[in-house]
């Protein structure tokens, strides 16, 4: 993959008992901006979201390098907190990090990252603080009580802010700015029917 389209290639992590609902917005838009959205695996087998979705990885996470990548997005699972079977995607998302190739994640991938070491020293959110806290991680003084945060390259979110996600994602990404990135929030958050038009404009 070349340097030019590696920066128009956003990966998402998938896996089973993945929430659906979190990551939408963010990759919906980002496709409508230019981005190419690819979905990354543990395995290309097929995995089952909350919702029922069946869905087939493009690549496995063993062939994802963030040289390849402008944007690896982490959504929330249930696996998150009932096993160690994602602690790979912590391990990419440090390695991306490590790399300057911003990572985002929301709802129980923060707790990934928060025992991967990655939210001990950054601004950071989740669900609650208690729920981190539970890693057992050092980032405590770190959280933030608010929608979600963007700390240089990492993005974090809780479960009910899939919007706020999106608007952290779509702004760090360049997809919108300014006013443009405030009114698609307005919209989409505040179903304000002026933001449409300002939107569109």
């Amino acid at each position: 993959m070349s340097g030019t389209d590696a920066r128009k290639t956003v990966h998402l992590a998938i896996y089973d008992t993945l929430a659906d609902w979190e990551t939408g917005h963010a990759t919906a838009w980002l496709a409508r901006s230019g981005y190419d959205i690819r979905t990354v695996g543990l395995t290309t087998g097929p995995v089952t979201s909350v919702g029922g979705l069946r869905i087939t990885p493009d690549v496995a996470l063993a062939e994802l390098r963030p040289e390849d990548s402008a944007l690896l997005i982490l959504p929330g699972a249930d696996l998150w907190d009932t096993s160690e079977d994602l602690a790979p995607f912590a391990t990419a998302a440090r390695a991306f990090l490590d790399a300057g190739v911003p990572v985002a994640a929301i709802c129980g991938a923060t707790a990934g990252l928060a025992r991967e070491g990655l939210l001990d020293d950054r601004p950071h959110t989740s669900a609650v603080s208690f729920y981190l806290a539970a890693t057992g991680y050092k980032g405590g003084e770190h959280y933030v009580d608010t929608d979600a945060v963007t700390d240089g390259d990492l993005i974090t979110a809780g479960p009910t802010e899939p919007v706020a996600f999106a608007r952290e994602v779509l702004g760090r990404m360049g997809a919108f700015e300014g006013a443009k990135l405030d009114a698609w929030y307005r919209l989409f958050h505040d179903s304000d029917p002026a933001a449409f038009e300002e939107l569109n404009a």
